[in-house]
Formats: C-alpha cells, sequence, structure tokens
C-alpha cells in the first residue's frame, strides 16, 4: 500500500467519499439528516469519518435519487420499509416500469417547461411596465 491507496476496509473522509461518489459535501451533509441511517462517526471538530457501509449505502441512495428518480421521501419510505428493498443490486425494471418512469420524467420536463415560459413571460411585462 506504499502508493497511498486505502484499503476497502478504511474508514474514509467526507473529501475522500465526495470525490469517490462524485458528490459535493454538502450533499453529503444534507443526506446525513434526511437519513437516519446514515452515521458517520465524528471525532474532534466534527471531522466525519465514513465506514465502508456508510459509503455502500450512500451509494445506493444516489443511484435510486439520481438514476431511478426516486425522491427523497421516496427513498426515505424505502429505508423504512426494510433495507432489502434497497439491495446491493438494482432491480431489473420491466420495460413497462422503465417506461412509467420516462413518461413521468416527460411530464415534469412538460410542466417545467411550462413554469419557464411563463416566467419569461412576466419578465417581459415587467420589463415593459417599468
Amino acid at each position: 500500500m506504499g502508493d497511498g491507496s486505502k484499503s476497502a476496509s478504511a474508514f474514509r473522509t467526507i473529501s475522500e467519499v465526495a470525490t469517490e461518489l462524485d458528490l459535493p459535501q454538502h450533499v453529503l451533509r444534507f443526506w446525513e439528516t434526511k437519513f437516519n441511517q446514515i452515521r458517520p462517526l465524528k471525532r474532534g471538530g466534527g471531522r466525519r469519518y465514513y465506514r465502508p457501509e456508510d459509503i455502500e449505502l450512500l451509494r445506493q441512495i444516489r443511484g435510486l435519487l439520481y438514476d431511478n428518480g426516486y425522491t427523497i421521501k421516496g427513498v426515505q419510505k424505502l429505508l423504512r420499509d426494510g433495507s432489502s428493498a434497497v439491495s446491493k443490486k438494482p432491480p431489473t425494471e420491466s420495460p413497462a416500469t422503465t417506461s412509467a418512469i420516462e413518461n413521468r420524467t416527460d411530464d415534469r420536463n412538460k410542466e417545467l417547461r411550462g413554469v419557464v415560459s411563463e416566467l419569461q413571460e412576466i419578465q417581459e411585462i415587467l420589463r415593459n411596465w417599468a
């Protein structure tokens, strides 16, 4: 281990975990407030040390939120209902499930485009009014 790398069982700092999971540190601290299952050890000065199981859980939460389109409340429910729902391997999705997720995403995108359009109209009205 002369190359400076840590073993898989070593504790990691928030900086190392943020780099490994490609997440900002503030997101990790926020998730800690939302998911009581994430309990890094805290040492002097409030430094966080994450165990391998913390990192694995963070990786799963990241996948559910970013890849599978779950909300924080949705992930909280999965964790509350039993961590067997949050398995090491993501569930294989049927085409119907994938289609439902895509439709939900399309609906959200349409809604967001409508809101942006409304805001642009309001901005134009205010610009002309001033």
